[in-house]
């Protein structure tokens, strides 16, 4: 990878972040390994020209890019799975796969939130707005189920049983041919 390649990929994510129009203390850190293109005088210049700070890994420990690692690894896995027969297909797949990955795929790591979501300042709302829903399910579930009725059986004895909620169909089928489709 070339220093220009770094620039331009540090241009595209702080424009898209909206970072480079950020009027805070705080600007943006990169966090790299030792490659070559992050050891060089270009990319030292470009960061201070950026009022950016460069903290670089360990030599040989790729545990402090584990994050950025296991997304690489995530991204070859879905790469593999498929043929690419001219260099635009790979690009789009990979662009697809950048958007689903943050925009779309839940991260349990994240409280199943997109990372989106976190970066964007909405996972508590959407995390309020969850619990909110989850309680009133619980509370429909509750009013659906009725009291346990006694039943008596053949041997004369007692026993209870709750009735099925309403809300959870019950489906009966005589066919045993699996091989159709539905």
């Amino acid at each position: 990878m070339k220093t220009s390649d770094v620039t331009e990929t540090l241009n595209m994510a702080l424009e898209a972040s909206g970072c480079d129009q950020a009027k805070v203390v705080h600007k943006p850190r990169l966090l790299s390994d030792n490659g070559a293109s992050y050891i060089s005088g270009e990319l030292a210049k470009y960061i201070k020209d950026n009022a950016m700070s460069h903290v670089r890994g360990a030599p040989y420990h790729p545990q402090t890019q584990g994050k950025i690692e296991r997304w690489h690894q995530t991204l070859k896995n879905r790469i593999l799975l498929e043929n690419y027969f001219l260099p635009g297909d790979l690009k789009l797949q990979i662009e697809d796969f950048v958007k689903h990955y943050n925009y779309e795929r839940y991260h349990e790591s994240l409280s199943n939130v997109t990372p989106a979501d976190v970066y964007f300042g909405r996972a508590q709302a959407i995390l309020k707005r969850r619990e909110r829903i989850k309680q009133k399910t619980i509370e429909q579930r509750r009013c659906n189920t009725a009291e346990p009725s006694p039943n008596i059986n053949q041997q004369g004895e007692q026993s209870l049983s709750w009735p099925r909620p309403k809300s959870v169909p019950f489906y009966m089928t005589t066919d045993t041919d699996r091989t159709k489709n539905f």
